[in-house]
Order: structure tokens, then C-alpha cells, then sequence
């Protein structure tokens, strides 16, 4: 049985990931790197890499919102969490993703859907992400010749 302390801290790490999103689609590279570990992991496949520690993190997402489209042009919707408490200082959580296009005069608004596997490690300021990973399911991508989903 879940006890009340473990879904205070699984609403904290719903928030951490609902935040991501919001900070990610209106551009705040600096409260969107503020959501990670020092330690951290983006991997996002080889179609956009694989970042390692806060300096990284920050310099790929800088570089992502200067090519971006505007200020919540692109908006993430996160939706089916799972989260589970392994212990006291670490949890682990699944969320499906639906990428949209919000601004007018495109055909087709949808981007990707994929599904993002975290690990989340609790500090003194709370919960951070410490790893995440995105699984692109649709569409697939071309790497090099072969298709990456």
C-alpha cells in the first residue's frame, strides 16, 4: 500500500516533469537546467545525442531554444506517469509524450510521440531529474540510412 508520505513525493516528482515542459516550451534554459542533477543524463537517442552533466545539459538546450521556434510555438504534453519510489533519496518514472506545433498555417500539428524513462534522485532543493532517456515511437527517423524509432 502506497502511504500518504510516498504520494506527497510522487505529486513533487509529477510537478518536477510538468515544470520540464513548461520551462522547455517557453524557453527558460536557466529554470530548465535548475530541474537537474549535477550529475544528470538527457539521452535522447542518436537522434539528438546523449548529454552528460549540468554544464552540457545547459549548452544543448541553449543551443535548442536559439534554433526554436517561439516562446510556446511547440508544447509538450506529458501524460500517463507512472512513478515509483525505489527508496528514500530515488525514484524512477515512464511518461508517454505528445509533441505538438501550436502556432498556425501548418498542415500537420503533430511532431513526435515518444516515451520518456527517468530516474530521479532527491536532493536538498527536492526531487531532480538525474537521468532521462526519450524513446521516439512515431515518426521514425532517419539516421544515416537506417531508421531510428
Amino acid at each position: 500500500m502506497v502511504t500518504i508520505e510516498e504520494l506527497c513525493e510522487i505529486e513533487e516528482i509529477r510537478n518536477l516533469r510538468t515544470l520540464y515542459a513548461h520551462y522547455y516550451d517557453g524557453n527558460r534554459v536557466e529554470e530548465l537546467v535548475d530541474l537537474f542533477t549535477d550529475d544528470a543524463v538527457c539521452d535522447f537517442g542518436e537522434s539528438y545525442g546523449k548529454w552528460v552533466g549540468k554544464e552540457e545539459i545547459h549548452r544543448e538546450y541553449a543551443a535548442a531554444a536559439a534554433n526554436k521556434s517561439p516562446d510556446y510555438g511547440i508544447l509538450h504534453n506529458v501524460t500517463n506517469p507512472w512513478i515509483r519510489i525505489v527508496d528514500e533519496t530515488t525514484a524512477i518514472g515512464r511518461w508517454y509524450l505528445l509533441n505538438i506545433r501550436s502556432t498556425e498555417g501548418v498542415e500537420n500539428p503533430l511532431i513526435l510521440f515518444g516515451i520518456y524513462d527517468e530516474r530521479y534522485r532527491k536532493t536538498g532543493d527536492g526531487w531532480k531529474i538525474q537521468r532521462t532517456r526519450i524513446d521516439f515511437l512515431w515518426p521514425r527517423r532517419e539516421i544515416n540510412g537506417s531508421t531510428d524509432l
